[in-house]
């Protein structure tokens, strides 16, 4: 098994330096200028810190000087934020590319034209995706793990994979692994009254479940062959961006100055008490994962090459096609 776990490391890492089926990406034809098609739009987004950069944006009057509005609405995960798209309740959203793909791979969003891409949000970074378990436990190692049950977010998703390689990597059989859907916030109380053995957790719910119940991490789930894995970013439906191109280069502008703020500690940090509900201590001691400002195609094509390894997808798939580059890329 530990011949396996260096195969998968190999194969991500050739992957990544291409694509694999080609593709045109696509610009909208902004003007800077210009009035918004849509001044005011729904974003979906989940009380984690993966996402602040959509709210040091709005704090610091980035969406606003872009002629937007942006509402938010909470979400459990990528996965439903898909037929949120769909059904026009959200615009954009925030989500995992895993969801992302797999949706457009088996055309779940043909009604509006199929998803894009439009703005990266979020890499691993060691330490912010971490599967926890009980201080008292009889979970030690990723090897206790095996015929144990995990809790993710939700389903088929980023959490899901990365849990299925590094369990590979270090000699567990993901097949051996059950996973339980419940939201982030649900999770630290879950673990501790045994409804699961472990948990997927991210920032800054990982740092509350240490600090408050003596939670203890048993695997990274962003090392290994998930090392500098990319994690999510912002999408709305193929409909939305043809009628909108305006209001997408807006967001895209915006959100790209939120993005490089974002990694400036002392900004996020009041920010997460407000939005993610922790208390400051916890906030000063959250792992900080990485805020891609581009959008890169050979960087995300990784993912689908891992989810053809475990079955998420289930043909080749190239994620060129999907990407709208901001005006002038």
């Amino acid at each position: 098994m530990a011949v396996r776990g260096i195969a998968l490391a190999t194969l991500l890492a050739t992957v990544a330096s291409c694509g694999l089926l080609g593709g045109k990406e696509q610009t909208p034809a902004a003007d800077p200028n210009g009035q918004v098609e849509k001044p005011k739009i729904t974003l979906g987004v989940l009380p984690i810190l993966d996402v602040a950069s959509v709210h040091v944006a709005k704090k610091k009057g980035y969406f606003a000087a872009e002629g937007l509005e942006v509402e938010l609405k909470t979400i459990q995960g990528g996965a439903q934020a898909i037929p949120g798209l769909i059904n026009k309740e959200l615009d954009m959203t925030f989500g995992n590319w895993v969801s992302f793909f797999a949706a457009q791979s088996k055309d779940a969003a043909k009604a509006v034209d199929g998803l894009k891409l439009i703005a990266d949000g979020y890499q691993a970074k060691p330490d912010m995706f971490l599967i926890l378990a009980a201080g008292d436990s009889n979970i030690k190692s990723p090897q206790d793990l095996a015929g144990k049950t995990i809790a993710i977010n939700t389903f088929k998703n980023i959490a899901e994979l990365t849990a299925k390689a590094t369990l590979e990597a270090a000699n567990v059989d993901p097949k051996s692994v059950t996973f339980k859907e419940m939201p982030f916030p649900d999770m630290q109380a879950a673990v501790a009254n045994k409804t699961v053995d472990a948990a997927f957790m991210v920032e800054p719910f990982i740092t509350k479940a240490q600090r408050t119940a003596g939670q203890v991490k048993i695997l990274d789930a962003a090392s290994g062959p998930t090392d500098n894995i990319p994690i999510a970013g912002f999408a709305t439906s193929g409909e939305f961006a043809k009628k909108n191109p305006k209001t997408v280069a807006a967001f895209q502008r915006a959100i790209a100055k939120g993005q490089a703020d974002a990694v400036d500690r002392p900004t996020v940090e009041p920010l997460l008490v407000e939005y993610a509900k922790v208390d400051k201590e916890t906030a000063a001691l959250v792992h900080f994962g990485a805020f891609p400002t581009t959008l890169d195609a050979t960087r995300l094509q990784r993912i689908p090459q891992l989810m053809q390894r475990y079955g998420l997808l289930d043909k080749e798939f190239d994620v060129k096609p999907m990407l709208i580059q901001p005006s002038g890329s």
